[in-house]
């Protein structure tokens, strides 16, 4: 069978968002899902799986239906008795956010309880794409499957991209931190770095030190830096693409897992990396002025082809 496909590892979380007296909007969001969800409205013509685990609650039901009505499927991703999904609410101070969670027994963490199902999930895939958080929410033994079943779909062909997205409040320790990301860098062709992030987890004074520290390690590697240029590390060289300045961004929200997936849908679709990059800011602008973390797959669209 040819690996045409899109996979997206992680936990798909109810999101409250919209805030406004007592009234709230429910959709799903999390990171690795948000990036799909921009990856699947720029490659609609490849199939598109979301891989966790799910409860058998409603809301895992109408979380499991809502990816189907867009187009989306779960593979072989178990459905847990008795689980139920993570959640969190956005508050906005103008168009910053801040998080509150309730994930702590998140079905999602037993994503890699069947490594056989797992590596199934991820047969036959052109890309897929995991993150730190995907990391974060798992024990080392689990861990440690994950990343087994990662490099099996690589060597079996799927190009790897992988955003090490650090959460420090998701973590043991910084330690412990570190030493899984390298394990997933590894394992991963295209890596697409925060630079705040990796400046608090490895004390990156630059961007170009993440650049350079990663390069090493990755053939790919694309630094994000909020509204400042992205930097691409590739065969031993340095290019810088600018952002676009959205003047009043209504929820920042998903900007950068929204950067992944038009960079890598781009990438897919065979544009130098650099046009890729110009896509993905585009498709980032676009997703900061809508609020919660999924913009519409027109809107989308139309950012990437801008």
């Amino acid at each position: 069978m040819e690996a045409n496909g899109i996979a997206s590892i992680g936990e798909c979380m109810l999101e409250l968002s919209g805030q406004a007296g007592p009234n709230w909007r429910m959709g799903f969001a999390g990171d690795t899902f948000n990036t799909l969800w921009a990856l699947h409205a720029l490659s609609p013509n490849r199939p598109a799986t979301y891989v966790s685990a799910f409860g058998d609650d409603p809301f895992s039901r109408d979380q499991i239906g809502f990816f189907a009505q867009n187009g989306i499927g779960i593979g072989n991703s178990p459905v847990i008795a008795g689980a139920r999904p993570g959640l969190y609410a956005i508050t906005l101070t103008g168009a910053e956010r801040a998080f509150t969670y309730w994930r702590s027994d998140a079905a999602a963490r037993q994503l890699a309880s069947d490594p056989a199902a797992l590596a199934k999930s991820l047969e036959s895939q052109a890309l897929v794409y995991f993150s730190g958080i995907t990391l974060a929410i798992l024990d080392e033994p689990a861990r440690k499957t994950l990343l087994a079943a990662v490099a099996m779909a690589r060597a079996a062909g799927s190009l790897i991209a992988f955003d090490p997205n650090y959460r420090p409040r998701l973590w043991q320790s910084r330690e412990t931190a570190q030493a899984a990301i390298l394990e997933a860098l590894a394992v991963t062709d295209i890596a697409l770095p925060t630079f705040p992030d990796e400046q608090m987890l490895f004390g990156d004074i630059a961007p170009q030190a993440t650049a350079e520290r990663m390069g090493r390690l990755v053939g790919e590697v694309v630094v994000k830096n909020g509204e400042q240029p992205a930097l691409i590390a590739m065969n031993g060289a340095l290019q810088t693409v600018g952002a676009v300045h959205v003047a009043s961004p209504v929820d920042t929200t998903g900007a950068g897992d929204s950067f992944n997936g038009g960079y890598l849908a781009a990438r897919l679709s065979g544009h130098a990396a650099a046009d890729a990059a110009r896509r993905a800011h585009q498709v980032a602008a676009a997703v900061v002025q809508v609020r919660g973390a999924l913009a519409p797959f027109e809107t989308l669209q139309a950012a990437s082809a801008g």
